[in-house]
C-alpha cells in the first residue's frame, strides 16, 4: 500500500503473525454465511495449487491472477504473514509464551492453533490438508468441501455466479460485514476454541490486540479489482469498508466482554477490555508526583478506574457525526452511559453494553447504505482530529487508530480517484511522523500526538 510506513507494515504484519482474534456475534448476513461455511471439508491449500488454479509463478490468468498462493506465501511480507503463522508457533517467543502458560508445545495447543491455522476438527480435514499451512484458504474462505457438494469445483466452472458459490459453502468476503466478522475471529477475539487473546496470554508475551479493516485487507490482498471482479462483486469502497470494520469490531468488543465466560477472570474482570496504560504507567511515590493519565473527556468515570478500550468507540462517533448525525448523539449518549455504568458494577455495564451495541450495530446498518462520497471522506478525515474529538486521544491505542484511520482514508481518496497520488506525495511526511508519534507505547505523548495528527489532516483538508 503506498505511504504505508516500515512500522506500520510491521505493526500489521505482527498482528498477521501474532494470530489476533475475533468471535461470533454481528450482523445476520455475517452470522449466516458462517454458519453456511462452518461444516465444510476442509481440503487444503494444495488442492487449490495447481498451475491452472492459484499456483503459478506469475500474475498472467485471463480472470485472476493465479499467482494467489505465491503471494500468499510471500516470504519477507505482510502478504505472506497468513501463510508464517503456523511456524511462528516453534519460535523462541511462542515457545516462551506456552512455558508462562504451561501449555506444552504451542504448536499443538489449541489456545494457539485457534488462531494460528485452520483449526478445524479433524472429521473436517480433506486428505491433503495441512495444520503446518497455517491460516491457509478456507480459513478465510470457507471450507471448499468436496467436488460434489462444495464450491471447489463450481467456483471455476463455466457460466457459475459468485452467489452461487456462496450458496455451496464459499464465505462472502466481498460483504463488508461478513469480511469484518470473519477477521475479528484472529484478529480481536472469538468464542471459538483458542480465539480469545486473554491477559493471561498478553502477560505471559503475546502482543496486544489490534485492527483495522481496510488496512489490514489491503495489505492481505491476493487479487485485483479489474473490470471482471467488479462486474462479479463490484469494486470495494475502502472508506465504507473502514466504517463498517470500525462498527463491527466495536459489536464485537461488546459482545465478548457480556459473555460471562470471557468477561470476567476470577474475582476480576477480564483486562484484555480495558486500555493497557491504565494500568501500565509509571508509579512515583514522592511529595511532588503528578498523575500521569491524562482526564478523558469521552469516559464519564472516577479517577482511579480502568478505562474500557474506546479506540473504535473515538473512530464511530467520527464517522456517525457526517454519515449518520441522527445517530450520532444516540450513540455519543450509550457511550458515555456504558462508561459509567462499569463504575456500578458488571451487571450494570452488561446492560449498558447491549444498549451501545445496538447502536453501533444501526451505524453499521447506516454506513452499509451510504455513498461515502468525496465530500463525506475529507469530512471524515477532518472529524477525526476535529476539537470534538482530538482531546480523546488521552491513550496509545486510541491514537494508534487515528493515524491508521487517517493514513486508510487519505489511501482510499487517491484509489477512488477523489485526489492525484501526486498530490500527497508531501503529505506523507505528516502523517509519518504522526505514526512515529505512536511508535513506542512507553513513550507516547498526547499532546505530541493530537499536534502531529493535526499537521496531517490539515495539510488533507486543504486537497478539496
Amino acid at each position: 500500500m503506498s505511504g504505508k510506513t516500515n512500522w506500520m507494515i510491521g505493526l500489521a504484519l505482527l498482528a498477521a503473525l501474532a494470530g489476533f482474534l475475533f468471535g461470533t456475534g454481528g450482523s445476520s448476513d455475517a452470522t449466516a454465511a458462517a454458519a453456511q461455511s462452518s461444516s465444510r471439508t476442509h481440503v487444503g491449500v494444495a488442492s487449490c495449487g495447481g498451475t491452472t488454479c492459484h499456483g503459478r509463478q506469475e500474475a498472467d490468468g485471463e480472470i485472476v491472477r493465479q499467482d494467489e498462493i505465491m503471494r500468499w506465501q510471500e516470504p519477507s511480507s505482510a502478504t505472506g504473514a497468513h501463510s508464517r503463522a503456523y511456524s511462528v508457533l516453534t519460535q523462541a517467543r511462542s515457545q516462551h509464551i506456552a512455558r508462562e502458560l504451561g501449555i506444552g508445545n504451542p504448536a499443538s495447543a489449541a489456545m494457539c492453533l485457534g488462531c494460528h491455522a485452520d483449526y478445524v476438527p479433524a472429521t473436517q480435514r480433506g486428505p491433503r490438508f495441512q495444520l503446518s499451512d497455517g491460516v491457509g484458504c478456507e480459513a478465510c474462505h470457507g471450507g471448499a468441501g468436496g467436488r460434489s457438494t462444495g464450491w471447489l469445483a463450481s467456483h471455476y466452472a463455466v457460466g457459475n455466479s459468485h452467489s452461487a458459490n456462496v450458496s455451496r459453502g464459499l464465505y462472502p468476503l466481498d460483504n463488508p460485514r461478513a469480511r469484518a466478522s470473519r477477521c475479528l475471529d484472529c484478529h480481536f477475539g472469538g468464542t471459538g476454541e483458542g480465539q480469545f487473546v486473554n491477559h493471561r496470554i498478553m502477560a505471559a508475551g503475546h502482543p496486544r490486540i489490534v485492527f483495522e479493516l481496510d488496512l489490514f485487507s489491503t495489505l492481505q490482498q491476493h487479487h485485483d479489482e479489474d473490470a471482471d471482479y467488479a462486474r462479479r462483486k463490484g469494486r470495494t469502497n475502502h472508506v465504507q469498508l473502514w466504517a463498517i470494520g470500525q462498527a463491527t469490531a466495536l459489536d464485537r468488543s461488546l459482545t465478548l466482554f457480556t459473555n460471562q465466560r470471557l468477561g470476567t477472570e476470577g474475582i476480576f474482570p477480564e483486562f484484555y477490555f480495558f486500555d493497557c496504560h491504565t494500568c501500565h504507567r509509571r508509579i512515583y511515590d514522592n511529595p511532588n508526583a503528578r498523575p500521569t493519565g491524562v482526564a478523558n473527556p469521552g469516559r464519564p468515570i472516577p479517577n482511579g478506574f480502568p478505562s474500557y478500550q474506546d479506540e473504535n468507540m473515538i473512530m464511530l462517533w467520527a464517522a456517525a457525526r457526517v454519515i449518520a448525525p441522527g445517530l450520532a448523539e444516540r450513540f455519543d449518549r450509550d457511550s458515555r452511559g456504558f462508561h459509567a455504568a462499569l463504575a456500578q458494577g458488571r451487571s450494570a455495564g452488561v446492560e449498558a453494553a447491549g444498549r451501545l451495541r445496538e447502536s453501533a450495530r444501526a451505524l453499521a446498518n447506516a454506513f452499509a447504505s451510504a455513498s461515502f462520497s468525496r465530500q463525506q471522506s475529507f469530512a471524515i478525515i477532518d472529524a477525526v482530529s476535529s476539537g470534538a474529538i482530538a482531546p480523546r486521544y488521552t491513550d496509545y491505542e486510541g491514537s494508534v487508530q487515528a493515524v491508521m484511520a487517517t493514513d486508510t482514508l487519505l489511501n482510499a481518496l487517491v484509489s477512488q480517484g477523489a485526489v492525484s497520488e501526486g498530490s500527497v506525495g508531501g503529505i506523507r511526511s505528516d502523517i509519518n511522523a504522526a505514526y512515529a508519534a505512536v511508535s513506542e507505547p512507553n513513550a507516547y505523548r498526547p499532546a505530541e500526538f493530537r499536534a502531529a495528527l493535526g499537521r496531517a489532516t490539515s495539510a488533507i483538508a486543504r486537497l478539496q
